[in-house]
């Protein structure tokens, strides 16, 4: 108990240290004759002038935050479990991981070799193999290791972090598309693009965490078709606006995102027939561009945000960029609700 009571009592004042530091924006930065410029109006002005840079700036810093704070955690929380153990740090993680490495066969060698042989440089399979088992064992410790740590915080004392996570406003318009509970305690904007694939991977993980926490997340679209790279995301995305003008614009979605490559106008009115939508006043919305405006909305709304990449998600002002898996929403959301309780 007493071990448990020092763990806690370190935690949060390596919290706190970092709140302090968070809390310099009030201070001056400068002085012109009379006129003191503060270190928030700086930050307003390069968020202002930069968006992009300034949010990926700002989360830098919180991500180095917390992955030290991580790996303070993990040491301490070994460190503790071996001295109940009796036993060094190291021996203890030796054999812990050891206990909990999944081992690494030929046949791990062999796929791992055939997703990657590109990169292996006309080198044959015989070659590269020891390279590749070492690559994959130390992965599996890897692996070993954050279980063995995620273990071990589940029945130690709880880690509540002082310091919040860069958070940005984003407009929700009553006209975007949104599935789950209007009160919802956790809100996920995600800016997209039908024909990005990492979008399209994106889906099922988001689908999955509405089907694990209900009414406690809802989901808001934005249109953020990346033009230069994916010439029928602009189409699509005014179709899926059509799509929403009819009710149904997430079994249109789903129905894309199932069939990518079918984007083409003519597809896309396929598609909204096979969803049930009215098929003459899709076409006739569709064919209009009658929500043009709306999508370049959605698009504004995301380079004002900083938004240069699909999938962007704000997850309570929280910013998750690319297709993460479940386990990052699910850690996040925890957080989040944790907060709220």
């Amino acid at each position: 108990m007493k071990n448990a009571l020092a763990l806690a009592g370190a935690l949060a004042l390596i919290a706190c240290s970092s709140t302090r530091a968070q809390q310099a924006s009030s201070d001056p930065a400068a002085r012109i004759g009379d006129r003191v410029i503060t270190v928030q109006e700086l930050e307003d002005r390069w968020a202002s002038s930069d968006p992009t840079e300034h949010a990926e700036a700002v989360q830098k810093v919180y991500d180095g935050r917390r992955a030290a704070l991580d790996a303070i955690v993990a040491d301490m929380v070994i460190g503790e479990a071996a001295k109940a153990k009796g036993v060094s740090t190291d021996a203890y993680l030796e054999a812990e991981v050891a206990k909990r490495a999944k081992p690494v066969t030929d046949a791990d060698v062999a796929a791992f070799y055939q997703s990657n042989i590109n990169q292996m440089q006309g080198r044959s399979l015989e070659t590269i193999a020891p390279v590749i088992t070492r690559y994959l064992n130390d992965q599996q410790k890897a692996i070993a290791r954050q279980q063995l740590v995620a273990d071990l915080r589940k029945s130690g004392p709880p880690v509540r972090v002082l310091f919040d996570a860069p958070r940005t406003k984003v407009e929700v318009s009553p006209a975007d598309p949104v599935v789950g509970a209007a009160n919802a305690p956790v809100t996920i904007v995600e800016f997209s693009d039908f024909q990005c694939p990492f979008c399209q991977r994106a889906a099922p993980t988001l689908k999955h965490v509405r089907e694990a926490y209900g009414d406690k997340v809802r989901v808001v679209w934005k249109d953020f078709p990346l033009t230069q790279i994916h010439p029928q995301a602009l189409k699509a995305a005014e179709a899926g606006q059509c799509a929403a003008e009819q009710g149904k614009f997430w079994e249109f979605h789903d129905h894309l995102f199932g069939n990518q490559q079918a984007l083409q106008p003519d597809d896309l009115k396929k598609s909204a027939a096979d969803v049930g939508l009215d098929a003459a006043k899709f076409n006739a919305c569709f064919d209009s561009s009658k929500f043009a405006d709306k999508v370049q909305a959605g698009m504004e709304a995301g380079r004002r945000l900083g938004v240069n990449s699909t999938p962007t998600m704000y997850l309570n002002g929280r910013v998750i960029s690319g297709a993460q898996p479940y386990e990052v929403f699910a850690s996040m959301i925890d957080e989040e609700l944790s907060r709220a309780a």
